[in-house]
């Protein structure tokens, strides 16, 4: 007996009662747990009632037939499958059936085996289809916008600008350090695009050497160049539909800007050592750590090619300058850690989180998730600890508070306490709501931590910053 039969419950709907009868005891013996009726009044009660994994259902029907149950079954239950049955089948009534939406039509009498595979079938579409749904799912959770963490209010504004340009074809162009989560912004931007069913393939650009590049985004032709033995479809060709992600692409050599610029302008190209042109329906993101002015300026980068990318610029702030993100980020990654590696979630000490939130972060949040993973694995408690971190973050905060190195521990972190609410106020034009929003505190905690602090609002300087709605 399948395994999946065991829990799947069956509806069986026919006028004769023997047939009901018969077909619901044989049904319950292969392990399906089976409601019965006898006409369309009733299943239609036990339908709105009760979800099936499959119902069968006669053609005829004294109160009805089974087109109409058929219609109300996909209107009430769309997720499940119908089979319809018939002693009065045909060709005609059997292609009716499918284009009504039925998943199967059988014909009496029927045959134990068919009924089996027939039922059995459904239940593995079901199975298929609830996989999607559940991988899509973990897409959109790990790629789609909630998976991006900020309350930094340049954060918010980019929460907004991925929201206007999502669903166009507007090219986006991705600016920032290394680290700040460029590509997760590029598969947010498709996840929320209609082309979100569609490939999403990401090139990485200065992976590659030049020669090798150009064949990797537009394909070759067999004997194109040595070693090209046969012929090779290009990432653009393979994005079709989709969306194509070029990192790094500051790296792009002249020769590779002109077939880009091209690309971009009539989304056609033709492979290395090819004549066919080929015609392509993609959403083009790129990004780099790069500053494109400054080589457009030293000639390095097209200008037109440069004009033609930025039309839409995502600048990602690094995380120095998001230091009340950073206790949230770590949060966020601490969790997923913890459940990769099938370990109790970890929270942070406040301790540990000033700590995070002095260092400078060169690798931004790529660099804290590789930290926090450490501190995972390395630490014994339920909280992680200052000691939990590496040396290298230690000594810089060590630093950064030696003119206090013989005051007490608690007093020593509220030299980076001040510094960071400082920073944060001053982020925020003064405006103590916004910034208590952006520190992840009430308005009341940061008077008293100003106060304890000693933190004055500048006389005269104080202007209001309008306040953001987070994700």
């Amino acid at each position: 007996m399948p395994a999946n039969t065991t829990k799947a419950s069956l509806l069986l709907v026919d006028d004769d009662r023997h047939v009901l009868q018969s077909m619901s005891v044989w049904l319950r013996d292969q392990g399906y747990r089976v409601d019965t009726a006898a006409g369309k009044t009733e299943a239609q009660a036990l339908i709105d009632r009760k979800s099936y994994d499959v119902a069968l259902v006669d053609v005829r029907l004294q109160d009805g037939d089974g087109f109409e149950l058929l219609a109300e079954c996909r209107r009430r239950r769309p997720e499940m499958p119908v089979i319809l049955i018939t002693g009065y089948g045909s060709v005609d009534t059997a292609v009716d059936a499918l284009r009504a939406g039925a998943f199967d039509f059988l014909t009496k009498p029927l045959i134990d085996d068919e009924l089996a595979l027939a039922v059995r079938r459904c239940l593995n579409q079901r199975e298929v289809i609830e996989e999607n749904r559940n991988l899509k799912a973990q897409l959109d959770m790990r790629y789609g916008l909630e998976n991006i963490v900020g309350r930094d209010h340049r954060m918010v504004r980019i929460f907004d600008v991925i929201e206007a340009v999502a669903d166009t074809k507007a090219t986006v162009l991705i600016t920032g350090e290394s680290g700040t989560g460029k590509s997760l912004i590029a598969r947010a931007i498709h996840r929320r695009s209609s082309r979100r069913d569609k490939p999403f393939v990401e090139v990485a650009c200065g992976a590659l050497p030049e020669t090798l590049l150009e064949s990797e985004l537009f394909g070759h032709t067999a004997g194109a160049f040595t070693g090209a033995t046969a012929e090779k479809v290009g990432k653009f060709q393979l994005a079709h539909g989709g969306t194509i992600f070029l990192d790094e692409i500051g790296t792009a050599s002249p020769a590779l800007q002109v077939k880009l610029l091209r690309v971009l302008q009539d989304y056609q190209f033709e492979q290395v050592g090819g004549t066919q042109t080929f015609t392509v329906d993609v959403r083009v993101i790129l990004a780099t750590n790069e500053d494109l002015q400054r080589a457009v300026s030293e000639g390095r980068f097209r200008r037109d090619l440069y004009y033609r990318i930025n039309v839409i610029n995502i600048e990602l702030p690094p995380l120095r300058e998001r230091i009340s993100d950073i206790p949230l980020l770590a949060d966020h990654f601490l969790k997923r850690i913890c459940e990769e590696m099938g370990r109790p979630v970890k929270t942070l000490s406040p301790e540990a989180a000033a700590v995070l939130q002095t260092y400078r972060w060169p690798g931004n949040a790529r660099e804290l998730q590789n930290v926090l993973e450490r501190a995972v694995l390395l630490g014994r408690g339920a909280a992680i600890e200052p000691e939990d971190l590496p040396a290298e973050l230690l000594t810089q905060m060590a630093g950064d508070v030696s003119a206090a190195d013989a005051a007490p521990l608690k007093q020593a972190l509220q030299l980076p306490e001040r510094q960071i609410i400082l920073q944060v106020l001053e982020a925020n034009g003064w405006n103590r709501q916004a910034a208590a929003k952006a520190l992840g505190i009430n308005r009341t905690t940061l008077y008293k931590k100003m106060k304890r602090l000693g933190i004055e609002a500048p006389r005269g300087d104080a202007k209001p910053v309008p306040s953001h709605t987070s994700y």
